[in-house]
């Protein structure tokens, strides 16, 4: 059976969304000790910094479009069973490439390759509504998307919502995860109470600094309890509800 695809998508940035990819990618392969990709497909190639890599060059479009052997371009990280399929400012001409060449389903066809080597596959999507997001979120058995406790994070968690909903394709499943929760603020506990059983990550500054660590929390902080606890509790949530698929 090959390995499960998680997405992890945001209609904008700055919400939490490749610490949240980061994270999880450990706690698939540091917790639960399964072969795990992280694969960077956002064009800041944040993730690709934080754990410990580099573009080595503008490769990454060629390999999404067949011209590089993408199994070769994998490169392991400091944490075992973690390899990571990097990113590079390339990826921002991806939706022209998808659309002069047709490739609807590339990306699917990609990840299903990448799947019969690993176990888990954490994607850290481009932002927006694009082709390339619309190919990623078809490729996913679930998508986990992160949401800022406030009225218009929630507005945003809707309009992906109906813009999947409009498609005529199945679609895997939304896991909305509240993310940067102050909750000395009554807005961020109004939305708690609101959403009880949404999966919550702390503002943390333990996670702002995974950027300067190079790391992911549960690798270079692990006690910060709150914060690990809160990755752990979240995938264990996203194990359920793969094995329950």
């Amino acid at each position: 059976m090959s390995g499960r695809i998680i997405a992890v998508y945001s209609l904008k940035g700055g919400v939490g969304k490749t610490t949240i990819a980061v994270n999880l990618a450990w706690a698939s392969a540091a917790l639960s000790a399964r072969r795990t990709l992280l694969w960077d497909l956002d064009a800041q190639a944040a993730a690709t910094w934080i754990l410990g890599g580099d573009s080595g060059g503008p490769r990454a479009e060629k390999t999404i479009l067949g011209a590089l052997n993408p199994e070769k371009l994998v490169r392991d990280t400091a944490v075992p069973r973690l390899g990571l399929l990097p990113a590079d400012a390339s990826l921002r001409g991806l939706d022209v490439a998808f659309h002069e060449l047709d490739k609807k389903k590339r990306v699917a066809k990609l990840a299903q390759r990448l799947a019969h080597d690993h176990d888990r596959i954490l994607i850290d999507c481009p932002p927006g509504l694009s082709g390339t997001a619309d190919q990623i979120l078809r490729a996913a058995d679930l998508v986990v998307v992160p949401v800022i406790p406030s009225p218009l994070s929630r507005r945003a968690l809707a309009t992906i919502a109906d813009h999947l909903d409009a498609r005529n394709t199945p679609d895997a499943p939304l896991l909305p995860v509240f993310t940067m929760v102050d909750r000395r603020r009554a807005l961020h506990r109004a939305a708690l109470e609101a959403e009880p059983d949404w999966p919550v990550i702390p503002m943390a500054s333990a996670f702002e600094a995974m950027s300067e660590a190079r790391a992911p929390l549960g690798s270079y902080a692990p006690r910060r309890a709150l914060g690990v606890a809160a990755i752990t509790g979240l995938w264990q949530r996203i194990e359920r509800a793969l094995s329950g698929k």
